[in-house]
């Protein structure tokens, strides 16, 4: 008797496939998030820095950049 034409064997691995594909999907997911947080803080870093206000009524009294 050969059990693997059997619908039920044939479901198993079925679902086995596809909990397998979705751990790398989520895996590749999670590696591509990380390298755009990477990018992005690579970006906000090479931003210069404004100039602080050192004359007028505005910036002069509270440093609103964050």
């Amino acid at each position: 008797m050969n059990i693997a034409s059997t619908s039920s064997v044939q479901s198993a691995t079925s679902a086995a496939q596809a909990k397998n594909a979705d751990a790398v999907n989520i895996l590749v997911l999670k590696k591509a998030l990380d390298m755009q947080a990477v990018s992005a803080v690579a970006m906000l870093q090479a931003l210069p820095q404004p100039a602080l206000a050192s004359q007028g009524s505005v910036g002069t009294r509270v440093n609103t950049f964050a």
